[in-house]
């Protein structure tokens, strides 16, 4: 499961699963990030889907044994439940076992799991509804990962709080921080991406930046070393979407090239093998990559042509391509033309159609599809969500001015000024 620029998801993902990631944003332990930098309409997470939907209202199904879905209660649901009865949600990103989203009025709200302050209200006591995290106004972006979650300010300044075991925070320290603690001083940041020991991020520069756990290579820099403040990789200035998965990263370039490393046990990073990579490979020739979303072994992403493909491990059919056999290399999936975004969970996957339709498929165990049911599926089957198109192309492109932006537009989903910019 809102992505201005699409750094996707947890998510959100893809989507933390997005009408994202885009993040997106997976987890070691089966959190999910998914999630497109920074949060979206719709996250699929590790253990549950949250999407934002027409009237401005949250739904949320899947897991909630922490109170994930924010519904007041800690029962498990398998169709599309309401998050309480506000109208006036614009962004949302499903981390491992929380929730975060932020208002239309720039507020900033979390729900669920908070055993290590990833909440951020100062306690570690989990909530089942949505809890306001202080009484600002400024929040722009918030991308939820494993047991942390990062966030932007309209004016560029970087947030982080929660689980810190690994400097995933940023902040220079290995100190938990259950309240949101600002990362450096510069006010440049444009998007993030939450993964689940890990952060990948874009400044409005346009270079990509990394901290936290790196043993996977999945700061891209050659090297294996950790860091518990931002370090920047490479030189290039041109990266335009990144999304965080479990140990790995995926992110498309503003010529619309596809690039991935790290993690590659099972093929999530699409360059045809096995082989862990430690700096940043080109996945394939085509040049008309859209968007991407990292999950916790499989990997999502949208041409400009409306397209589908996916690639990773496919054990419960999490690809869509009607199999269960792992793919290290993007296969397309079917002929349609109409996806306008995706988001990669932990071992289910959830997308939206032009036409507003929601689609999920994969494994089912805990109602991870919303479809009322428990069978897994490798296609995508429709759930009876729909989503308003102009949400989705307001909520995914964080820049207005970005090509993202001008290619939805071009498709006739115009975006609609909100408080987020």
């Amino acid at each position: 499961m809102n992505k201005k620029i699409t750094i996707t998801y947890n998510l959100t993902a893809i989507l933390s699963a997005l009408l994202l990631s885009i993040t997106f944003n997976a987890c070691s332990d089966g959190g999910s990030l998914p999630e497109q930098s920074g949060g979206t309409i719709l996250g699929a997470g590790g253990s549950h889907t949250a999407a934002l939907i027409t009237d401005g209202s949250l739904v949320a199904w899947g897991f909630n044994g922490n109170g994930q879905l924010g519904d007041g209660t800690s029962t498990l649901r398998d169709t599309p439940a309401r998050t309480g009865f506000d109208t006036n949600w614009r962004l949302v990103s499903a981390g491992g076992i929380h929730t975060a989203a932020i208002k239309t009025d720039g507020s900033l709200w979390t729900w669920g799991r908070n055993d290590e302050g990833q909440l951020g209200d100062g306690t570690t006591i989990n909530r089942l509804s949505p809890v306001r995290i202080g009484r600002d106004t400024d929040w722009n972006r918030v991308s939820a990962g494993s047991y942390h979650t990062l966030a932007v300010k309209t004016d560029g300044s970087l947030w982080a709080w929660g689980r810190n075991n690994e400097g995933q925070l940023g902040d220079g320290t290995t100190i938990n921080r259950l309240v949101p603690v600002r990362i450096g001083k510069k006010s440049n940041w444009l998007a993030v991406s939450a993964g689940s020991i890990h952060n990948v991020a874009v400044k409005t520069d346009g270079s990509l930046w990394v901290w936290g756990w790196n043993q996977y290579g999945q700061f891209g820099n050659g090297k294996k070393n950790d860091s518990a403040v931002p370090v920047k990789i490479g030189k290039d200035s041109d990266w335009r979407t990144v999304s965080a998965g479990v140990s790995y990263n995926a992110a498309v370039k503003k010529d619309g090239s596809l690039w991935a490393w790290g993690w590659n046990n099972f093929g999530q990073l699409g360059d045809g093998t096995q082989i862990n990579r430690i700096v940043p490979v080109r996945i394939g020739g085509d040049t008309d990559w859209l968007s991407v979303s990292a999950g916790i072994y499989h990997t999502l992403a949208l041409k400009t042509d409306g397209s589908l493909w996916v690639w990773g491990r496919n054990n419960f059919g999490q690809l869509g391509d009607g199999t269960e056999i792992d793919h290290a290399a993007p296969v397309r999936i079917g002929g349609d033309t109409d996806w306008l975004a995706a988001s990669a969970g932990r071992e289910h996957t959830a997308a939206v159609k032009k036409d507003g339709s929601l689609w999920t498929w994969g494994n089912n165990w805990r109602g991870w599809l919303g479809d009322g049911t428990r069978n897994n599926s490798s296609v995508p089957a429709r759930i009876a969500v729909v989503f308003d198109p102009r949400i989705i192309a307001e909520v995914t492109i964080g820049d207005p001015n970005s090509e993202e932006a001008h290619q939805l537009r071009a498709t006739g989903f115009n975006s609609r000024n909100n408080n987020g910019g």
